[in-house]
């Protein structure tokens, strides 16, 4: 796989030299523009050697709340105050670690909670040569209703359908409990199950999504953390009743402790003999195996994912077909993310209707929400869904930080746009944000406080969905371009009462000629705070 391929040059060589990328190409038999096209396109490959030291600042949604401006622009002093040669220093996208914003890369580690005190000994240190310590992880102790288990290799679920196997009771089960995805298009588990199921095929594949990269969203990483146990055992059991081989956790690059976690107990699932041939003595086998993401927030969407696991640009798909049917090398697919899988071993054991009556207000089922922004205690919480915005923020969260008021919120990850304060009692559920003109999403809030510049927030989050654009689409491609200079002359001082006026043409052109979510979904940031916020506007005109 030519992915696969780059990474080993890379890791060898800390980039990809001409000279290597030309006897892959003789090699393989692979067009010299081919591999460019690949490595040219994933943030994760160099083609130039590394810096010295690369200092990497996170300036998205969350980390921006919190100023992570000033901590770029202090860094960027100091190195050149330095005369630090060789050393890089510049913005990046989400590190996926919102709720300890705002957050650093440094040489590939991520730091959190950084202040400029804390970078300049970091600074210092490295400059003299010494290494710096990687970050401890924080130690999760409660208990919570996702882990039926007192330990980690119980696989009660999976050992019960081994002794019986009923594939249409677990997804019977499922479709009970009304589960639906959780990683955003929230599509129902069970009939997603059952179409992989019932797709003609002899190969077949499950797939993990953990390449969470949206701004706002980390739960899926605070769950391989916690219970990477019972994703393994979703992916057994989604194997099973579909009747596939071959499993990949498809993870993104920066989540280097969450890989470590998750070797380890896919070693421990092979030692107990439940991954593997003849699992458990059964005529059942099923690998596992983690593919590292070589980054880019559109490996996100399910298609561009495949596309890159095929060793390719991460350029979604047409659709129709859909990946059940022709997913992985064209072979029907099973696509969940994190939370979706961990779930499942919960909903077999204690039943369908024991998930779905846990949702309060009218909704179905319980779910993991990550919660960043302005708020007391950032961080994942597993909630009833149906759970209002307002009581996530100040049961959960600790209220906004600083003893301000709540000014705005996204309720679902930085596509979701941004409702108002007034809204806060709007339930956390797919259908009343839907009708709200907005979506649960990601499961993802990040609350606003006042005093907030909407404006400047709004192009925030469309500058980064213009840096992730794969540029596939037209309409996606420049339609964020445009997007992000209309409000760039609005802040600059430099709009009319008429700049923003094609905002409403560029939106809708892009919602309906975009192929995948990010371009339909990229305007709404924008158009909300126009929608909500628009006095902002005028104070700039």
């Amino acid at each position: 796989m030519l992915i696969d391929a780059l990474k080993k040059i890379q890791k060898q060589h800390g980039y990809l030299p001409g000279n290597e990328l030309k006897a892959l190409s003789e090699r393989a038999k692979i067009p010299m523009y081919e591999i460019h096209g690949v490595a040219s396109f994933y943030p994760h490959f160099r083609l130039e050697p590394p810096p010295e030291v690369s200092m990497r600042v996170c300036t998205d949604m969350s980390c921006h709340l919190n100023g992570a401006g000033d901590i770029l622009d202090t860094l960027t002093e100091t190195v050149g105050y330095a005369g630090l040669e060789g050393w890089e220093v510049q913005p990046v996208s989400c590190l996926g670690q919102c709720d300890g914003a705002p957050a650093v890369a440094i040489n590939d580690q991520s730091f959190t909670h950084m202040t400029e005190d804390r970078l300049a000994n970091y600074v210092i240190k490295l400059a003299e040569g010494s290494a710096i310590r990687k970050q401890a992880l924080k130690q999760k102790t409660e208990k919570k209703q996702l882990d039926p288990y007192d330990e980690p290799l119980a696989a009660e679920a999976l050992k019960h359908f081994l002794q019986t196997p009923d594939a249409d009771r677990i997804i019977e089960t499922l479709k009970e409990s009304g589960m639906r995805g959780m990683g955003g298009a929230g599509f129902p588990t069970g009939f997603k199950w059952e179409l992989v199921r019932q797709a003609s095929g002899d190969v077949k594949y499950v797939v993990c999504n953990a390449d969470e990269s949206e701004p706002g969203t980390f739960k899926d990483r605070d769950l391989l953390q916690i219970a990477p146990h019972l994703v393994i055992e979703g992916m057994i059991l989604g194997a099973l009743v579909i009747g596939a081989d071959q499993g990949y956790i498809f993870l993104r690059h920066e989540y280097n402790r969450e890989r470590e976690i998750l070797e380890r107990m896919i070693r421990r699932f092979y030692k107990a003999g439940f991954l593997g041939k003849n699992i458990s003595g059964s005529d059942y086998t099923f690998d596992l195996e983690i593919f590292d993401s070589p980054g880019g927030y559109i490996c996100g969407e399910e298609t561009a994912m495949l596309e890159a696991m095929e060793g390719k640009r991460a350029e979604p798909r047409n659709k129709p077909p859909f990946p059940g049917t022709h997913g992985l090398h064209g072979k029907p697919t099973l696509i969940n993310n994190v939370e979706t899988f961990a779930w499942i071993p919960a909903i077999i054991n204690h039943g369908g209707s024991w998930f779905k009556n846990q949702g309060i207000n009218g909704a179905a089922g319980l779910k993991y929400i990550a919660l960043s922004g302005h708020v007391n205690k950032p961080g994942v919480y597993e909630i009833p869904l149906g759970t209002t915005v307002r009581d996530l923020i100040q049961k959960y969260g600790g209220g906004i930080s600083g003893g301000q008021a709540l000014k705005a919120f996204a309720p679902g990850g930085a596509s979701s746009g941004f409702l108002p304060a007034s809204m806060a009692d709007i339930p956390l559920d797919f259908k009343p944000l839907a009708d709200a003109g907005s979506m649960l999403g990601s499961g993802a809030v990040v609350a606003v406080a006042e005093g907030t510049d909407m404006v400047d927030l709004a192009r925030n989050v469309i500058t980064f969905f213009r840096n992730e654009s794969c540029g596939k689409c037209v309409p996606c491609r420049t339609g964020t371009e445009n997007l992000v200079h209309m409000l760039d002359q609005v802040l600059d001082g430099q709009a009319h009462s008429k700049t923003l006026d094609p905002v409403s043409d560029v939106s809708e052109a892009m919602a309906l000629t975009s192929i995948c979510g990010l371009g339909q979904a990229a305007p709404v940031p924008v158009t909300s705070m126009l929608k909500y916020f628009p006095d902002e506007i005028e104070r700039y005109l």
